[in-house]
């Protein structure tokens, strides 16, 4: 059964909004998007048009949330596309916190999703390229995570653990199940290992988005219009940002049928996104060389947590998912040379 959608209580709405200088409110509605657990409404005054949220429930730590509100702010100072934050009355704070409760209010952008031209991922591309330029030298009192997909204990422990969380009355034979999660344990050690032999490790930590994907941008015309979703902003090396990016725009899927998904990325739109990337931020020989070893890791990574948490991943049969991985995995390590020299040829 769903989870059911929470929503705001009318005496909630008129005392949170109290706090803003709105103008004359005009239409508020529901906006059904994201988290069940985070309710939304789109405001309509005189002033704009507006986006209200309050955090959901283990979204909501103060000192991670004020981080990522940093980071929004020091971008909008630099003209990045977001959602602006807009501040309280009268002291200007950019979240509100009532009850313990966290309240954010965005300008609400007009986009659409990622319909997967050669525009829009240039476009993809450039701006996580302009993104890393100026947070480059961004500092704050905050600690955030260092953690990612790469060379992670937890990815291994939850590929031991995958095997029983299959249903037992599933599409997986034990035999090849084991032999499919066992390719994807030692392939995501040896992609690790590899990457930090190139020194990956080794190199400068930087903020990064840490969730960069079409899902978490809005389009207009191919471009990118707003990134949004800054919460998982952490310190990591940059290459582990951009490799996690191409392939997110390079990937290639289909039906819900995951068995039927062709084994290759897209090439052209790979060389799109790491050649916009570069025209703005320079990539260096390493960082390609370490690229797709990184992007495999990624993708078991992304495949093995959720499936090994609820054998499934969101409607699609966990078993037949991760056979999906392992194959595409096995492509990209067979074309590593087309990534390493995407720059040159």
């Amino acid at each position: 059964m769903a989870e059911q959608r929470e929503t705001f209580g009318a005496a909630e709405l008129a005392i949170a909004l109290s706090h803003y200088d709105l103008g004359v409110i005009q239409a508020i509605r529901d906006f059904p998007r994201g988290s069940r657990r985070s309710p939304k409404v789109i405001i309509d005054s005189d002033r704009g048009r507006f986006l209200f949220k309050r955090r959901a429930r283990g979204r909501d730590n103060l000192k991670k949330v004020a981080f990522a509100h940093q980071v929004q702010l020091h971008l909008a100072g630099e003209s990045f596309p977001l959602p602006h934050l807009i501040g309280t009355r009268p002291d200007n704070n950019s979240l509100l916190v009532l009850d313990k409760r966290i309240y954010e209010l965005f300008e609400f952008i007009q986009g659409g999703p990622y319909e997967g031209s050669l525009d829009a991922t240039t476009d993809a591309g450039r701006v996580l390229a302009l993104f890393h330029k100026l947070l480059a030298g961004f500092h704050s009192d905050y600690t955030p995570s260092r953690g990612s997909y790469h060379a992670a204990e937890a990815i291994g422990d939850a590929i031991g653990k995958t095997m029983q969380s299959l249903p037992p009355d599933g599409q997986a034979d034990p035999e090849v199940a084991g032999e499919t999660l066992e390719y994807l344990r030692e392939t995501y050690r040896a992609c690790a290992a590899r990457a930090d032999q190139v020194g990956v490790k080794d190199w400068p930590m930087q903020i990064v988005h840490g969730d960069w994907h079409p899902g978490n941008m809005l389009f207009r015309e191919n471009h990118v219009v707003a990134v949004i979703d800054y919460d998982s902003a952490r310190l990591q090396q940059r290459v582990i940002d951009l490799a996690n990016g191409a392939l997110q725009f390079a990937i290639t899927g289909g039906s819900e049928d995951p068995s039927k998904w062709p084994d290759y990325l897209d090439e052209t739109r790979l060389k799109r996104f790491l050649r916009a990337y570069d025209s703005v931020n320079v990539i260096s020989t390493a960082e390609l060389q370490a690229a797709a070893d990184l992007m495999c890791e990624a993708m078991i990574a992304e495949a093995v947590l959720p499936i090994a948490a609820t054998g499934s991943f969101g409607r699609m049969e966990g078993f037949t998912f991760l056979q999906m991985i392992a194959r595409k995995v096995k492509w990209l390590l067979a074309h590593r040379q087309t990534v390493e020299a995407v720059l040159t040829d």
